[in-house]
């Protein structure tokens, strides 16, 4: 991907945003003004409260701004759409469903005929190796194999940006590591454009071309950090030097923010 040059798929633009609550005015995001490249992958770290899930759903159209505006390929969000795909950190699948058909669910609801959903389906229960599980519902499932319907849901619809809200934060570390891998061979082939907040600067180093950190409330954007790691990436080079001097200079700079917080 080095060298490409690739069109803006997605511009933030000056947005801000006002919660009004009992004890007056919360500025949760103030003039976040950044763009998103083609077949990005966009980390965003930053202590808690800073903004980084408000803006993810402002993206997803699931919150409107009070200021600035989003655009997807030049169209300005307002509302959901399926060029953008979300998946939380709560798996959101629906427990009456079986695997497959919580991953047909989109596709239907699309009008696709059942024989065209349920190859579409299959394609993207493979990718994330759950074709032993099509018939089971989620409470027979790992919390990992959870993620991965929620992941192979928001694939099939076919969404040109991937938005993640920490999929990964409530997952065992071995579990959490698996799925890393999966998701870089995955974005690799699939060549979406991907949005995903995480607390784990590891995590978002692994993962990333670029990471973004997020100052304090109120949450703007204090740096943008390229990560020139080759691709694929491993779990090895979370031991090797470029990763470590990467890792403590992100960490540094959202410490930072950390004692921000605490003053």
């Amino acid at each position: 991907m080095a060298g490409e040059e690739r069109s803006v798929k997605v511009k933030i633009d000056h947005v801000e945003k006002i919660y009004e609550g009992r004890n007056g005015k919360m500025i949760a995001l103030n003039g976040v003004d950044f763009e998103i490249k083609e077949n990005e992958f966009i980390c965003v770290v930053g202590p808690s409260g800073c903004g980084k899930s408000t803006l993810l759903n402002i993206i997803a159209g699931l919150l409107e701004p009070t200021s600035g505006a989003v655009y997807v390929d030049g169209k300005k969000v307002e509302g959901t759409g399926t060029e953008r795909g979300v998946v939380f950190q709560q798996y959101a699948l629906f427990p009456w469903l079986t695997v497959l058909q919580n991953v047909m669910f989109g596709l239907k609801l699309k009008g696709m005929p059942d024989a065209q959903a349920k190859e579409i389906a299959m394609k993207y229960i493979k990718m994330v190796q759950l074709e032993e599980f099509v018939h089971s519902y989620p409470k027979e499932l790992s919390g990992g194999m959870k993620q991965r319907v929620a992941i192979a849901r928001a694939y099939a619809v076919q969404p040109e940006v991937l938005l993640m809200d920490e999929p990964f934060g409530a997952l065992d570390a071995q579990t959490r590591t698996q799925l890393q891998s999966e998701l870089i061979h995955t974005w690799q082939e699939e060549k979406k454009t991907c949005f995903f907040i995480t607390h784990d600067v590891e995590e978002a180093i692994i993962l990333a071309n670029k990471v973004i950190i997020m100052s304090a409330r109120p949450g703007r954007i204090k740096k943008v950090v390229d990560i020139d790691l080759p691709y694929p990436r491993t779990q090895e080079m979370k031991m090797e030097k470029p990763f470590l001097d990467l890792k403590a200079y992100i960490w540094g700079e959202v410490y930072k923010e950390y004692l921000e917080v605490r003053k």
